[in-house]
């Protein structure tokens, strides 16, 4: 007598292994880039600091060329502005914006990595602790007391970018047609009534 053994297991166990597989593929792929963690607008005595955190993962090009000693400019743009219902919010008014701009380069000598923001500096021996520190935004008074309205509802937005207009221009050339270069989260934007 012969016995078979049933192979409707096989299938459904080789589905959800494939499924897994995509998982993971899916979870690398998009474990590099930039992400927002949080924002918000709190009340200091000046007015309205913004206080936000990302998460930043450099793609592996990113970060050989930062090790080969290319600096890379990351740029953090805030705006705040007031929606125009009856412009179809075209021409909204926008109450307060800033950009800030930090570089980020390494010294092979050293084996530190720099952080400079204007004419301030500051060494790190990891890249995750300066990474850490470039999606760390502070800044205050980001919004003054004098030009909201209390009454008004305005919508904020945040991001942080990697400057691909500061770096060599073959390199340029290259970050338009590959995703190595695109590190940028999206504009995160939120309503915020003072």
């Amino acid at each position: 007598m012969r016995c078979f053994r049933s192979t409707d297991a096989l299938p459904s166990w080789s589905a959800s292994a494939a499924a897994l597989l995509l998982l993971l593929v899916a979870l690398t792929a998009g474990a590099d880039g930039i992400s927002i963690k949080s924002a918000t607008l709190t009340p200091t005595e000046a007015g309205y600091s913004l206080e936000a955190d990302f998460g930043i993962t450099l793609t592996p090009t990113a970060e050989e060329a930062l090790a080969r000693g290319l600096p890379l400019n990351f740029v953090t743009e805030f705006e705040l502005v007031r929606p125009r219902w009856w412009t179809f919010n075209l021409w909204n008014r926008t109450i307060s914006e800033f950009r800030t701009q930090h570089r980020l380069s390494y010294n092979a000598l050293t084996r530190q990595y720099r952080l400079s923001f204007g004419a301030l500096h500051q060494s790190f021996d990891s890249l995750i602790e300066a990474l850490a520190l470039i999606g760390h935004v502070r800044y205050a008074p980001a919004v003054r007391y004098q030009e909201v309205d209390p009454e008004d509802v305005y919508i904020a937005g945040l991001r942080l970018r990697l400057d691909t207009s500061q770096l060599p221009k073959p390199l340029q050339i290259n970050a338009l047609g590959t995703r190595d270069w695109n590190l940028s989260s999206e504009w995160y934007r939120w309503t915020f009534k003072p």
